[in-house]
């Protein structure tokens, strides 16, 4: 089978073609950076995208080496200035970071190319717009904007993995252990089902897998520790559906099974990184809920404030919470986050205050309420509501509106047949 990077029309039995500084890119479109590919013509588009950008350098400025800072690239690249290869890095949450010694550099345009390739979800450059610069022994000249950019090569959908596949990890990983005694799991996953036709039903897949591996075990009801969600993506300005939400939710449904706890750290993600490094924090959250469930210290708070029901009361709705969850506390002036929708369904920001152990949620914008969300997006930025032990609420919004907005998103209404 041939390598789709063999078919690389840029780089070409080692020859970096679309990296020399006499190529013609007149003809190559233009993209805007940071920014994934994704959102500005290359939607699912898998492979090696080359990008271009020329940069003008005085006399007094190319007798000493420069740096370039490229923020992130998802996944890897390989950059190149004025036709040589100053760098590269397999790591897509790495900063780039290149010196460039003197001996390249030249009064006048320079040209710097970066081969981007991407072997699965978002691709391009990304991150913040000040950490794409130049950096000479004058100024500092910032990279962000407009590149050259044309596709190297496409790398076709052959499919699932193998490790996609139903019951190959399970065989390879877990079935081999079953007869050894455990204490509890933990567990950390998710991601590759936040999507709208997975949201919803993972619900019921974790809660049957859970109950299967405590069937195989024979152990009874082990403690089943998980981790729900990080926060990931861009921030939204305005309340919107969001499948990371969803899978949330279906995540917090698993808690009826007896002895599962979950870890929410919505606080501690990185919109840019869906793998966030803050692991300690994790860690701590999870092992909370290790010393309540599985080592029998009962009085310990173990879980931020878990919504427990709801109840309208004219154009306000009164919220509570799970015993366990503790006081409830807000980090900062007032509480955010919050949405409120009537009929229509049409969720706007909302006031919301602490009255004891409860909260009121209203909006001036809707006077008859029906549903209430809180945290409910991929990156909820604001939420700032916890308890007295710093553990933040779990996101949530009651079922019967998620129903009716799933399958309206999703466009899967024949389901309800």
């Amino acid at each position: 089978m041939v390598n789709f990077r063999e078919k690389d029309m840029g780089l070409v039995n080692g020859n970096a073609l679309w990296a020399a500084p006499e190529l013609d890119d007149s003809q190559w479109k233009n993209m805007n950076t940071p920014n994934s590919w994704e959102t500005q013509g290359l939607e699912g588009v898998d492979g090696i995208v080359w990008f271009r950008k020329a940069i003008e350098l005085s006399a007094n400025e190319v007798g000493q080496n420069l740096t370039l800072h490229l923020s992130k690239i998802d996944d890897n690249d390989k950059t190149y200035f004025n036709g040589q290869l100053i760098g590269e890095t397999n790591q897509y949450s790495a900063e780039r970071v290149y010196e460039v010694p003197s001996k390249l550099l030249k009064i006048g345009a320079n040209v710097i190319a970066v081969r981007v390739e991407d072997t699965g979800g978002g691709g391009g450059f990304y991150g913040d717009s000040e950490a794409m610069y130049c950096q000479t022994n004058q100024q500092k000249i910032s990279l962000a904007g407009t590149w050259k950019y044309k596709l190297g090569v496409i790398q076709l959908n052959t499919g699932k993995a193998p490790n996609q596949q139903p019951v190959i990890i399970y065989n390879k990983m877990i079935h081999p252990i079953l007869d050894f005694p455990i204490k509890g799991v933990i567990w950390y996953q998710g991601e590759s089902n936040a999507s709208a036709e997975d949201a919803f039903v993972y619900r019921d897949l974790f809660a049957t897998m859970i109950q299967d591996w405590r069937k195989r075990w024979g152990m009874g009801d082990f403690p089943f520790l998980y981790v729900q969600l990080a926060n990931f993506m861009a921030a939204k300005s305005q309340p919107s559906s969001s499948n990371w939400a969803m899978l949330r939710e279906s995540q917090t449904k698993t808690l009826a099974l007896p002895n599962t706890a979950q870890a929410v750290i919505i606080d501690i993600g990185d919109a840019n990184d869906i793998h966030p490094r803050n692991k300690h924090d994790v860690g701590y959250r999870l092992a909370l809920s290790a010393r309540k469930l599985a080592y029998g210290e009962q009085n310990l708070v173990h879980t931020g404030p878990v919504y427990q029901s709801m109840k309208v009361e004219g154009n306000k709705i009164r919220l509570q919470f799970e015993a366990i969850s503790g006081t409830l506390t807000v980090k900062g002036s007032d509480l955010k986050a919050f949405a409120i929708a009537g009929d229509d369904k049409k969720f706007v920001w909302a006031n919301a205050k602490i009255e004891g152990n409860e909260i009121i949620v209203w909006s001036e914008e809707v006077k008859n309420p029906v549903a209430v969300r809180y945290a409910w997006a991929d990156n909820p930025d604001q939420a700032n509501l916890y308890n007295q032990q710093g553990l933040p609420a779990s996101p949530f919004e009651p079922d019967m509106l998620v129903m009716i907005v799933y399958f309206e998103y999703s466009d899967v209404k024949s389901l309800m047949c």
